[in-house]
């Protein structure tokens, strides 16, 4: 048994994830590669290893001939009288296998040998990384900040490193050495310098794979994310729906007091998260997605993709959100180009006389109040949605505020 050897492949086999048979393969080439540049011809060379015991034999079939004056060439031939001491039952014509010692090869050889064997390792060491950060692509995993190579983010996977780049950090978020943190595998490409790995801090699916590690129910496929869409490091709104109907899908994905949806929120640096019902019927699911907003009407076009939501007069901000965001997110969520008015515009434009009679229209919001209070006996500001009384004092109110 060949001790060392046999150690040694059992160490790269753990170490480097390289298999058995590949290692022997590669020593089986290297001798091959030996024999060739010692005897210049290797075409009548035989290597046989061992798996288990990790022994190998080099064996060249050589022809006999009468005298050693016949032999034109050791590495094919070999004469009678040498012949007959490895098996006295040979005549000429007949071939023989005669195994060359190792250590007949030359310092070049062996060199030589040395280095197909490493060369064959690191092909094979390679693409085991390949294949291992291959199958990670387009998940999550937990890195390491190592350092800043100019404005981009070497980070470590154990493994290999992955580079982020200044266009996928979020804006303004800073790391320091031995940090760890969690990316997104964009893409992994087979390089010959080894798996170049491109890792994200701003895809929407970050935020989809942190939910799916962090709620049981979504790995387990009780609830589904249906969609989702992200302002990296500023909001993110995501629509899930629950299978079981004893499964509340907004409540399982936030948590006892909001437990779970904060340790997501403390990953991403405090970007705000809205988790919103999904719905089939798209016009509720538009009213959803313009959450924390209230609506009074949305009016959909399945076929051209279009919406226009009529909410309260001192919700239009809220509804827009600071910069358009929250009208911006809930369109990238839907897919449907939203045109928001208020109810004042609404009326004036006429927009409820073709979708309602107007002394049948009437809605309440949070409150408890319609639409016709809304109209006459309240006003309110924009930033805080508070109602004062009318002014005059000869209009009654209708319906106090509750």
């Amino acid at each position: 048994m060949n001790t060392e050897l046999l150690e040694a492949i059992n160490i790269l086999e753990k170490e480097k994830n390289i298999s058995r048979g590949v290692i022997l393969e590669a020593i089986e080439q290297s001798l091959m590669q030996a024999c060739k540049n010692h005897f210049g011809n290797n075409e009548n060379i035989t290597v046989r290893i061992d798996p288990e015991t990790c022994d190998y034999h080099i064996v060249s079939s050589r022809e006999v001939v009468p005298t050693r004056d016949d032999v034109m060439d050791p590495a094919l031939e070999i004469a009678l009288e040498d012949a007959l001491v490895t098996d006295p039952s040979l005549q000429v014509g007949d071939f023989v296998n005669v195994e060359i010692p190792s250590k007949q090869f030359g310092r070049i050889a062996t060199q030589n040998a040395k280095n197909v064997i490493l060369q064959k390792l690191r092909e094979e060491e390679r693409r085991s990384l390949y294949n291992q950060y291959y199958e990670k692509e387009h998940d999550i995993v937990t890195g390491v900040v190592q350092r800043y190579i100019g404005r981009n983010v070497s980070i470590n996977l154990g493994k290999a490193d992955a580079l982020l780049t200044e266009n996928e950090m979020v804006r303004g978020e800073t790391f320091r050495p031995t940090q760890r943190v969690k990316v997104y595998i964009l893409e992994v490409r087979d390089t010959p310098k080894g798996p170049k790995i491109l890792v994200s801090r701003t895809h929407p699916e970050l935020v989809k794979r942190l939910f799916e590690e962090e709620v049981a129910e979504i790995r387990e496929g009780i609830i589904e994310i249906k969609a989702i869409a992200r302002e990296a490091g500023s909001r993110t709104k995501i629509a899930v729906w629950s299978n079981d109907p004893d499964v509340d899908a907004v409540g399982a994905c936030v948590g006892v007091n909001g437990s779970r949806v904060n340790m997501i929120v403390d990953e991403l640096d405090g970007e705000k998260i809205d988790i919103i019902s999904w719905d089939a019927n798209q016009a509720y699911l538009i009213e959803n997605a313009l959450s924390p907003a209230k609506v009074i009407a949305v009016m959909a076009d399945p076929d051209e993709k279009t919406a226009l939501v009529v909410v309260p007069d001192y919700q239009l901000s809220l509804a827009i959100g600071k910069e358009g965001q929250n009208a911006r997110l809930a369109a990238h969520l839907t897919q449907f180009k939203i045109d928001i008015k208020s109810e004042t515009q609404a009326r004036e434009e006429g927009i409820f006389d073709d979708y309602y009679e107007e002394d049948e229209y009437e809605y309440e919001d949070e409150a408890g109040a319609s639409s016709e209070d809304s109209e006459e006996d309240m006003t309110g500001e924009e930033s805080e949605g508070e109602y004062t009384e009318p002014a005059e004092e000869e209009a009654p109110a209708e319906e106090e505020e509750s």
